[in-house]
């Protein structure tokens, strides 16, 4: 059974509720999931799978309702300024996210495993405590990194897409795309779906479109960051060229997005405010778009940062009371003690 057409923002409170409601009964969940560095690749990734496969499910669907989580806690996202802006345009707010805060403390006995259905969506090895408690509960993925072999071969009837592109999201708009169309065409609409939202000036083909470009505003932006507006040499496949026109068009059938709509504005847009990182100290920084993973009993983590290595440096300036040329390995050690690192890579532009 479908739900109903709705809004992006009244999905996620309707996923964030049921989800408290899932645990307190003991119900069945399904969990679209990004990976721990939680970007805004991962984000648009798991909201888009979500939002989609609940308006059209499959048949044979673990649950009709799919619900996205956010692979951080809730204080983590002040980290990211490019969600606030991207959030923005999707008429969507902080408090709408289902993240880590969400889930039970202990959750092997309130979110039972049995009762509860992964997918992987910008990563395919579910790590951490995630990954301990539910890693044998995965039944699904989207990624677009190199396949760690984790995911079981038959997923169905949820997809197990792994190959190379540019954005995960790009991944996930075409292996949904038919799905989208289906949940388009104004059938599965809620009722008064236009008055809750504000819109009931609106027709019912109108608000649908409306949401859809708000839809495909939030998929574009992770779309566009990751592959530099689809500039990025060796990184941007068919995929990606594909889905942007497939949201640019989705985009173009709402008229008030349409007058406004520049794709390089909205790229410039969308990267300087993932770029506005000067405000952070430097644990923050590092810990911003962090992964962390273990192999044969080593503890690996990486940052990536957008700035250069200079930028890291100085901000380490002042962590203790070291000479200035010693803070920033000190600062270093102090980052892979607190997580019991063996070795930890810093990506810089």
């Amino acid at each position: 059974m479908a739900f109903p057409r709705t809004s992006l923002r009244a999905f996620l409170s309707l996923a964030k509720k049921s989800l408290s409601t899932a645990i307190e009964s003991s119900g069945a969940v399904t969990i679209v999931v990004g990976n721990e560095s939680a970007d805004l690749d991962s984000l648009t990734a798991s909201i888009l799978y979500a939002y989609i496969r609940s308006s059209a499910p499959p048949q044979k669907a673990f649950t009709p309702l799919y619900i996205p989580l956010l692979n951080i806690p809730a204080k983590d996202i002040s980290l990211r300024p490019e969600f606030k802006a991207v959030f923005h345009h999707a008429n969507i707010d902080v408090s709408h996210l289902v993240t880590l805060d969400d889930l039970p403390k202990d959750r092997e006995s309130e979110l039972k495993p049995e009762n509860t259905r992964m997918i992987l969506v910008d990563h395919n090895s579910l790590q951490g405590e995630l990954g301990k408690l539910y890693g044998s509960r995965v039944h699904g993925v989207v990624d677009h990194h190199e396949d760690e072999g984790t995911v079981i071969s038959e997923t169905e009837p949820e997809p197990r897409v792994i190959e190379k592109c540019g954005s995960c999201t790009s991944l996930v708009v075409r292996t949904l795309k038919s799905a989208w169309e289906t949940s388009s065409d104004g059938s599965s609409l809620s009722s008064g779906g236009a008055h809750a939202q504000g819109d009931s000036v609106m027709n019912d083909a109108t608000v649908i479109r409306t949401w859809d470009a708000q839809l495909a505003k939030m998929a574009l932006a992770s779309i566009l960051v990751d592959t530099a507006n689809l500039t990025a040499k060796g990184k941007v496949e068919k995929a990606d060229t594909e889905a942007v026109k497939y949201l640019e068009a989705k985009i173009n059938l709402s008229p008030q997005d349409a007058k406004r709509w520049d794709r390089s504005n909205f790229y410039d847009e969308i990267s300087t405010a993932k770029r506005n990182i000067d405000e952070l100290n430097f644990q923050d920084i590092l810990r911003k778009d962090y992964k962390q993973w273990t192999e044969n009993d080593l503890k690996l983590g990486i940052a990536s940062v957008v700035k250069p290595l200079g930028f890291i440096v100085e901000k380490a300036l002042g962590q203790t009371s070291a000479d200035k040329e010693d803070e920033f390995v000190i600062a270093i050690g102090d980052f892979m003690a607190d997580r019991d690192l063996t070795i930890f890579a810093i990506m810089t532009t």
